[in-house]
């Protein structure tokens, strides 16, 4: 432990969807990440299996289809300052309907950011590794 705390950049990565920026993160522990999601995109059809996280929406307007599985997936409209809990194996995919801000946070098992089984992808992006 350091006697002085020390202020860190937010990492960014460009995504197709928009980007994000890990603005925290503890391995082992947690990752705290801001989404900015372009209106009209959405990011991959996906589930984790360790992976626990709770989205919120700080502005815009999206839709989250949650469910077991692709035949039970329903849409919820989740609107500025409420949340979502996603636990592990729960299928998911986030749609901004406007241009959005998301903060994700979720837990950070070793390897989490392999820790993604896409199903769909608009992009063409497939496995974990792909941005």
């Amino acid at each position: 432990m350091t006697d002085q705390p020390e202020a860190r950049s937010s990492a960014r990565v460009d995504k197709p969807w928009g980007h994000e920026e890990i603005f925290a993160q503890v391995e082992g522990s947690y990752v705290g990440k801001t989404l900015h999601v372009t209106g009209g995109e959405s990011l991959s059809l996906q589930w984790h299996r360790e992976k626990d996280e709770t989205i919120a929406v700080i502005s815009g307007q999206v839709e989250i289809d949650l469910g077991m599985s692709e035949e039970t997936l329903r849409a919820v409209t989740v609107a500025p300052g409420e949340s979502v809990h996603i636990p592990p194996h729960l299928l998911h995919r986030v749609r901004a309907i406007t241009d959005s801000v998301l903060v994700e946070a979720s837990t950070a098992a070793p390897g989490w950011q392999e820790d993604v089984v896409r199903l769909e992808d608009r992009y063409g992006r497939t496995g974990t590794h792909a941005p």
